[in-house]
């Protein structure tokens, strides 16, 4: 009898630990076997992460923050869409902070809810929107802000942002009121860098700057300057922007029909055209890779930002090049996910809804239409196929459901769009 209890008592806690192993290994399993925990490495260049640039602001100005249930509102419409990978801009403004905050809560919600970020960090010239900009120094005070905050959301979600982009833009020289030299971007992109080495930071952070293709090298030799080989170097990888859509103003000889031409339909003329602007990025982005390659530099290049406007009443209007409508920003985005997707390239098209802040003086303004959807979150053109798959189902955008524009018309559609000019000769590469 003396010796029957502690046997008891041994099965019984042993089965209790059976038990307790079992229901603590069902639960963990539960919680985190739909979640992902993917690095940059693993996520760029792959197309079942498409990127895309966003912005949540619906007003006129910035004072008005978009609201963490706006923020998983649209994340929710992009990740319906496919995009798992969302590249945002300035920590200065609550907004950046609260997108990382709706997708914990959406993950938290939803196990199977996926989405990434590529954090951008503000830098400003010293002096910068003043009448005497110095290019040549940096405002310290407002950049070390911006790069502090990131770091500290940088390690508070560590599960989201993948990415850190030093600079919007930031190194290009026609960015006449802020932009920088490449020693600054340079000076934090090492310090981000060491961060990493010094396990202040997740090992597996990639960190870039985010230029236009002639900052990084594809443009004059006035950017090939020796920082800019240390910054190649220092990068994980090469974030460039290409913009033929502007270049259809301010580079127009490749814009346009030329002789052969004349006899083409009105949708040939367009098609044969917009092709050509697939080219003019492809080359973009070439001369890029050409100009790393002589300095021996071997990085991957991904594309920071690409887009088309769908609407303009300057430039690009009837009475400039003709390039803006949303049939012609549809065939450019399906043109750059093919291509981006086929050579293995993220692309962070620009961009996911349309932002009225950017113009705020000017509605028709190109830069208040680049969305793929409108501020009132009705899909344009480019997207209308996913209407009629029923991806948006039950969701919505402040309470409008995610319908066509035009009233899904493709007809009332063409009525707007423009046949680019005729020219002569086509250009020679």
């Amino acid at each position: 009898m003396f010796n029957s209890k502690p046997k008891i008592l041994s099965v019984f806690l042993a089965v209790l630990l059976v038990v307790s192993c079992s229901v603590s290994t069902k639960q963990n399993s539960t919680d985190q076997s739909p979640q992902k925990d993917l690095t940059a490495k693993e996520i760029l260049g792959n197309p079942d992460y498409l990127g895309i640039s966003y912005g949540g602001y619906r007003d006129t100005t910035l004072k008005v923050q978009p609201t963490i249930a706006q923020l998983k509102e649209d994340m929710q419409i992009l990740h319906a869409m496919g995009i798992k990978f969302v590249r945002t801009y300035k920590t200065h403004y609550p907004h950046a902070h609260n997108l990382l905050k709706a997708i914990r809560e959406l993950k938290n919600e939803d196990p199977n809810f996926e989405m990434y970020v590529m954090l951008g960090i503000w830098i400003d010239c010293e002096n910068a929107r003043s009448k005497n900009p110095n290019h040549d120094g940096e405002d310290l005070e407002a950049n070390t802000i911006e790069i502090q905050k990131a770091v500290a959301w940088t390690n508070e979600f560590p599960d989201i942002v993948k990415v850190m982009a030093v600079g919007n833009e930031a190194m290009v020289k026609w960015a006449a009121a802020y932009y920088v030299q490449p020693g600054v971007i340079l000076k934090w992109v090492n310090h981000l860098q060491n961060l990493k080495k010094e396990g202040k930071l997740p090992a597996d952070v990639w960190i870039t700057s985010s230029d236009n293709f002639a900052s990084w090298g594809g443009g004059g030799g006035e950017y090939h300057v020796e920082d800019l080989k240390k910054l190649m170097q220092a990068v994980d990888y090469i974030s460039m922007h290409t913009y033929p859509m502007h270049d259809t103003h301010y580079n127009p000889n490749y814009w346009g029909n030329f002789e052969g031409e004349e006899t083409f339909s009105e949708r040939k003329k367009i098609a044969v055209a917009m092709k050509r602007t697939q080219e003019y990025a492809m080359t973009q982005f070439a001369s890029v890779k050409s100009y790393m390659k002589s300095l021996g530099i071997d990085k991957p290049i991904h594309i920071g930002e690409t887009g088309w406007a769908s609407a303009s009443n300057g430039f690009y209007s009837a009475t400039g090049t003709r390039a803006c409508d949303e049939y012609k920003e549809a065939l450019y985005y399906n043109q750059m996910r093919e291509w981006t997707n086929r050579e293995g390239l993220s692309c962070f098209y620009f961009q996911a809804f349309d932002e009225i802040w950017k113009d705020a003086k000017n509605p028709g303004g190109s830069e208040n239409h680049f969305g793929l959807l409108d501020v009132n979150g009705k899909a344009k053109y480019a997207i209308w196929d996913l209407v009629d798959q029923g991806v948006f189902k039950g969701l919505t955008r402040d309470g409008n459901p995610i319908t066509k524009t035009y009233g899904g018309d493709e007809a009332a559609l063409m009525k707007e769009v423009l046949v680019p000019p005729m020219k002569g000769k086509a250009p020679t590469n």
